[in-house]
């Protein structure tokens, strides 16, 4: 069966997002671990994880992803910012323990006019600061749009990441079907040579998500527009080509596309009647 979900709020826990995705039909989901835009993290009830774990059980709910906050960038030209990056991402692993074997997503940042050498080596630093031999979860490097002086907009920038990290066993990739899109990487007309690229660059053995949306923009735009499936540049046919690609099948699929709750739900039942 097809695993997709969409980003669900968690204002209200682990247990309210769990009963959101099966209202929707959705058999995983994406949430925020904090305030999207940072800030301290509400604390964790372990009695809501509980029932959650349970919950999720019951109903075939599993490999949720945690995305990390937008103000995060581990390659900031400002060593405070950076420093709010790594103390964030580090109690956000910690975090993540109490729901252990899932996935925590995260943008790999913006080098502003410093260089894509030294922002990579400053991403590079907070890993291996932060990554635990012990730590059950796997952190995925999103790829990006490649808009303004962003990180991850080429393969080769997020393969240079992995390599420089000590525990890289710990490291995945999230790929955004927006953002490769507008990163130049035509997935509606050749997507096979794409994933080809993806697999001789990193290793499609990496690849252990997608965001699954369309874009306001023509192919290498570098803008980093979402769109509603079938509502943009991608088109409908293209996305549903990706989810029922061999090497992409048995991944799970998030859905970031401005929508609510009954948006997602057809979005949803689409791609599931088209995989199936």
């Amino acid at each position: 069966m097809l695993t997709i979900g969409c980003h669900l709020s968690s204002s209200r826990g682990y247990l309210a997002m769990g009963k959101e995705a099966v209202k929707i039909n959705a058999n995983t989901f994406q949430f925020f671990t904090r305030n999207p835009r940072g800030g301290k993290a509400k604390d964790i009830d372990p009695d809501d994880v509980s029932a959650f774990l349970g919950f999720a059980r019951e109903h075939g709910i599993s490999r949720i992803l945690a995305h990390a906050p937008y103000t995060l960038n581990a390659c900031s030209a400002d060593e405070k910012i950076r420093d709010f990056a790594r103390r964030t991402m580090a109690d956000d692993l910690l975090r993540m323990e109490y729901t252990p074997g899932n996935c925590y997503n995260f943008h790999p940042g913006s080098h502003v006019k410093q260089g894509v050498e030294t922002g990579i080596a400053y991403i590079t630093d907070m890993l291996n600061a932060i990554l635990k031999p012990e730590q059950t979860t796997t952190v995925l490097l999103e790829t990006m749009a490649g808009k303004g002086s962003e990180i991850g907009g080429r393969f080769e920038e997020l393969r240079e990441i992995i390599d420089r990290v000590d525990l890289n066993s710990h490291l995945g990739i999230c790929l955004d079907t927006c953002h490769v899109w507008d990163g130049g990487y035509d997935i509606a007309n050749h997507l096979d040579e794409v994933l080809t690229e993806f697999d001789r660059v990193i290793g499609l053995n990496r690849l252990r998500a997608i965001h699954l949306n369309d874009s306001l923009n023509p192919l290498g735009a570098h803008k980093d527009r979402h769109a509603r499936i079938g509502e943009g540049c991608i088109g409908q046919e293209a996305l549903i080509r990706v989810v029922q690609h061999p090497a992409l099948k048995d991944l799970p699929f998030y859905l970031e596309t401005p929508n609510e709750l009954d948006g997602y739900a057809k979005e949803i039942a689409l791609m599931r009647e088209q995989a199936e």
